[in-house]
C-alpha cells in the first residue's frame, strides 16, 4: 500500500451513508463489528501515511477529518455500544486505542509506541 492508496482508504473508512455501510465507522455506529482484516489495514494505513507525511509541517482538511473520525468517533461509537450492551469482540477496546495512538503520532509527527 503507497500513501495515495491509504490516504483514500482511511478516509473512505469514515464514510457513513448507507450505501457505504461496509465502513469500520458505519458498523461501529450500528452496533456491529468490524470486518476480519479491517482494523489491521486502518493501522497499516495509519503507518503508511505517517511514513509518507514525515518531514510535512500541514496535513490537509480532507486527511485530518478523517483521522479525527477515526479516533473520536470510533471511540464514541464504542462507548456507546458497551452501555447498550453490544457484545463487542474482546480486542476492540484496545484496537480503537492503537487506532488512537497512531491518529496522535500522525498529528505530532512522532511514531511512539505503547503508552
Amino acid at each position: 500500500m503507497d500513501y495515495k492508496t491509504a490516504r483514500k482508504f482511511l478516509i473512505s473508512q469514515v464514510n457513513v451513508s448507507e450505501e457505504n455501510s461496509k465502513t469500520f465507522l458505519s458498523h461501529l455506529k450500528q452496533g456491529k463489528a468490524p470486518i476480519p482484516g479491517q482494523v489491521t489495514n486502518i493501522l497499516l494505513a495509519l503507518k503508511i501515511v505517517f511514513d509518507g507525511l514525515h518531514g510535512t509541517s500541514n496535513l490537509d482538511r480532507e486527511l485530518v477529518y478523517a483521522l479525527h473520525l477515526l479516533s473520536f468517533d470510533s471511540r464514541l461509537a464504542f462507548e456507546i455500544g458497551e452501555k447498550t450492551n453490544v457484545p463487542w469482540p474482546p480486542l476492540l477496546k484496545e484496537d480503537i486505542n492503537r487506532i488512537c495512538r497512531a491518529v496522535r503520532n500522525i498529528f505530532a509527527g512522532v511514531w511512539k509506541g505503547e503508552d
